[in-house]
């Protein structure tokens, strides 16, 4: 039964970094290969964020650019937008292509130069040849053929948005989050590539290694901690893996409490108060956690009984602030909802292998508590950890 649970436990674990795996492949593949325009055009780039796809084909010789912007408007009634900055990399200086319904509920494609938060339409940077726009499944789709001033430029800022209401034919203000805000990229026509601003790289850094660290690697060991400990064969085993998936994630989490830091002091006047709060009680609870190591005592010790349960209640007061900050998140970063969705996966499979677990060594203690009251000597010497 003891080889049995322990074989068990590696199988869930493969499973859950398989489902990682895939999920993440999956999430490559299922973008621009899945898009019904993608052979309609040269290239396509899944823009990272607001579930945003940019389709296009572009002429060097004419120096045109066909293209079709597909995004999902904050409301049914709201806008999207596609902008080229020339100038820089953010709204301020883009020249902008706004499709959005009028008063008819008919589609219209008007153009801005963004010179501040109140949009007054206007000519733009690029020559419009066409622009069109239609809504298939509540996605809004901004078909345009424009012809770039600069011949032989090909590095360009591309800024895109969604909004969700207009009025009076203008576009209001979209929301301030996370998602909004980072929605910028730079691009090179020629190549297809794309660079997302260091600033979003930095924040998607942030959140894979805390998400990793506390979330996924800190509950994998209390786990293996909880339940592999309770088999004398498994002994010492348990405890190093218990202490390399802790101490793992204590490295982890310490580098995405460190790119946090960073990207606070690079923010200046964004203050997200409780993730801020909740990760400087994390970093100093599995700080006092790690260093308690060292001060472990032995099994027959007196003082065993204390630090055991200190260092239970500790773990699982790590355990349950690091999954509140790892939502709290996801909520400020506003991924794609397949991100959220995955890590409940991830939690829900984590859950139902303890749940299975729990049930697995209840029977076994409670065999092993029957085998011993009719041998009494059957587990003379053994001491449980």
């Amino acid at each position: 039964m003891e080889t049995t649970l322990s074989s068990l436990l590696c199988i869930s674990l493969n499973i859950l970094l398989s489902s990682l795996v895939i999920s993440a492949s999956q999430s490559q593949t299922q973008k621009c290969g899945s898009q019904t325009l993608t052979n309609l055009y040269t290239n396509c780039n899944d823009l990272p964020f607001l579930n945003a796809y940019l389709h296009y084909t572009y002429d060097p010789i004419k120096s045109s650019l066909s293209l079709a912007f597909t995004a999902p408007p904050s409301t049914p009634n709201g806008w999207v937008a596609w902008a080229i900055n020339p100038t820089g990399r953010g709204m301020i200086g883009s020249q902008s292509l706004v499709a959005f319904k009028d008063s008819r509920g008919m589609f219209t494609v008007k153009t801005y130069n963004i010179t501040s938060y109140v949009l007054k339409e206007s000519n733009v940077w690029f020559d419009v040849k066409n622009a069109t726009a239609e809504e298939s499944n509540g996605v809004t789709r901004l078909f345009a053929t424009i012809v770039l001033p600069e011949k032989g430029k090909t590095d360009l800022n591309l800024v895109w948005q969604v909004g969700a209401s207009v009025t009076n034919g203008v576009p209001d203000q979209h929301a301030f989050l996370p998602s909004n805000l980072a929605s910028k990229i730079a691009i090179n026509l020629l190549q297809g590539s794309a660079t997302v601003d260091s600033t979003t790289t930095n924040k998607n850094i942030h959140g894979i290694l805390n998400a990793v660290s506390w979330g996924m690697l800190f509950p994998v060991g209390i786990i293996v901690a909880r339940y592999l400990r309770t088999f004398p064969s498994a002994d010492p085993a348990w405890f190093y893996l218990h202490v390399a998936c802790q101490v793992s994630a204590y490295i982890i989490g310490v580098a995405g409490w460190g790119t946090g830091l960073k990207l606070g002091s690079e923010s200046k006047g964004v203050t997200h108060t409780y993730h801020r709060n909740i990760g400087i009680a994390l970093f100093c609870l599995a700080t006092v956690q790690i260093c308690a190591l060292f001060l472990r005592p032995k099994k027959d010790h007196h003082y065993r009984l204390y630090w055991n349960i200190y260092h239970h209640v500790m773990g699982y007061l790590i355990l349950i602030l690091s999954i509140i900050n790892v939502f709290k998140g996801l909520h400020i970063l506003s991924p794609e909802k397949k991100w959220k969705s995955t890590y409940i996966g991830i939690l829900g499979t984590l859950g139902s292998i303890a749940v299975l677990l729990e049930l697995i060594t209840r029977v076994v203690v409670h065999r092993r508590k029957s085998s011993k009251s009719s041998t009494p000597n059957a587990f003379d010497g053994y001491v449980n950890s």
